[in-house]
């Protein structure tokens, strides 16, 4: 059967920034910028994007394009003989199932808030009480599961139509509604009374700022941001690379995936830095931000509840495109290696998916004992010197899957597609670049090569080691 393509190159570029664009743009990115001190971070997020995420980038959609097929088919079309690459490509699709099992109860929570908004229930009663209404939430096994199965199920039904009729032509439609519903937040945001303090802090790097932080910390922030924003290292985007057409060079379309993808993080961080100098909230409260922060700011707001709606209804669509896009890897993954057809790959995997998203749910009220909990933190004493401190742990079943997915899977595997693309051993780098430079556009420079083989391998592996290292020890 001919591989279906893209059909058009603004499709290729809203859907594959879909992919990227998700709640790590607009949730994570800006109570991390606050962490770390505002305008600096940015700075050095914006100079790792550039010499780590778009390379790693060119490499998914070069597999991709080059053997038209998904992950573990794509490397059995290009590695050497007798190699075994292609087992990565089991992993990939193991991730992405991970990804799916807690991120579309995440896109539950944002559409469950703009139908709360919607339908005047948050708004109704003033003032807020935001903890309790998150904690309602959680409690609740049937309201959650209603909300993950909406989630699961609009997006294997947008699946259904296929690449054009269904993927292409939905999220063209929502990127260019969220597109529009964030300028409209940022503008609404910037017209509040705190706005320039908060645009100075947010925009405006400070380095005694930042040395207050710790310069290190900052860069090691902006870095790891850099690096998880573009959903990299399950071949979430590999396969959008097998649709590509030859007429655009790679580095140049990475470049506008990037583009896009940094704006909405950029114009994220523009609706909540001037809310939150405005109303006196700290800006880097962390994960609170969303479901306890920003409610609490838009019961202070005019017309909070309009507010608020647009803004979860953004929420929505800025996770619900990451959903489609990956679940898009998934039927076309398992179309590739088992010969099914797309109706019967997309009925199994809305099962498997609806099956396997119950634990994360219930992770919050039925199954709220299951994890990982230590009380106290353990110091470790050799010759009467501390070296290290094992940290308490509390990782609930979300938290354990995204640790999975985030902390080893993306960077592993970005590491394999890396080394695969480069390496004598894997595809090799004249290939990779031939592939890279085909068609119009900007191309990447074979000078480049001994930074691809021998640097970004090694900003790969520090960013895989503070991950793992950050999360149980501190020094």
């Amino acid at each position: 059967m001919e591989r279906e393509n893209f059909k058009s190159r603004l499709g290729f570029i809203l859907v594959s920034a879909g992919c990227a664009i998700g709640i790590g743009n607009v949730w994570k990115f800006p109570y991390i910028a606050g962490k770390y001190g505002g305008g600096v971070f940015v700075l050095f997020y914006l100079i790792f994007l550039a010499i780590m995420g778009i390379p790693v980038l060119t490499t998914e959609l070069a597999v991709g394009r080059a053997s038209r097929k998904s992950a573990v088919l794509g490397y059995k079309a290009l590695e050497p003989e007798k190699s075994k690459w292609h087992i990565h490509g089991w992993f990939c699709i193991i991730g992405c199932y991970l990804l799916m099992m807690y991120y579309t109860t995440v896109s539950g929570w944002m559409l469950d808030y703009f139908v709360k908004y919607v339908t005047g229930s948050i708004t109704d009663g003033l003032p807020v009480n935001t903890g309790e209404v998150f904690s309602n939430m959680l409690s609740n096994p049937l309201e959650l599961a209603i909300f993950t199965g909406l989630i699961i199920v609009l997006g294997f039904l947008v699946c259904s139509g296929g690449l054009k009729n269904g993927v292409e032509k939905i999220t063209k439609i929502m990127m260019l509604c969220l597109l529009v519903l964030i300028v409209v937040l940022a503008v609404n945001s910037i017209m509040l009374g705190g706005a320039g303090e908060g645009v100075s802090f947010y925009l405006l790097p400070d380095f005694n700022r930042a040395k207050e932080t710790g310069i290190g910390n900052v860069i090691a922030g902006a870095m790891n941001q850099a690096f998880f924003t573009l959903s990299l290292g399950v071949a979430a985007m590999e396969i959008f690379g097998s649709y590509m057409s030859d007429d655009h060079t790679l580095t140049g379309e990475a470049v506008r995936i990037t583009l896009l993808d940094t704006f909405v993080a950029l114009m994220a961080g523009l609706i909540i830095f001037p809310a939150c100098f405005t109303y006196n909230v700290e800006p880097g409260e962390g994960p609170s931000l969303i479901f306890l922060t920003l409610p609490e700011i838009f019961s202070h707001m005019p017309a909070g509840r309009l507010w608020g709606s647009l803004f979860f209804l953004f929420m929505t669509f800025a996770s619900f495109s990451t959903v489609t896009a990956v679940f898009q890897n998934l039927i076309a993954s398992a179309s590739d290696n088992f010969g099914w057809s797309t109706k019967k790959s997309t009925f199994v995997n809305c099962i498997i998916i609806l099956i396997a998203s119950a634990p994360c749910f219930l992770g919050y009220n039925i199954l709220s004992k299951v994890g990982i909990f230590t009380e106290n933190a353990k110091e470790v004493i050799i010759a009467g010197h501390r070296l290290f401190t094992l940290n308490p742990l509390n990782m609930d079943i979300l938290t354990i899957e995204d640790f999975i997915v985030s902390n080893l899977l993306l960077p592993i595997g970005s590491l394999v597609f890396l080394l695969f693309c480069v390496s004598k051993r894997g595809w090799g780098f004249d290939k990779y670049l031939s592939e890279v430079n085909k068609g119009s556009g900007i191309k990447l420079h074979k000078g480049l090569k001994i930074y691809f083989r021998y640097i970004l391998p090694v900003l790969i592996i520090i960013i895989l080691v503070q991950g793992i290292v950050q999360t149980f020890i501190t020094f």
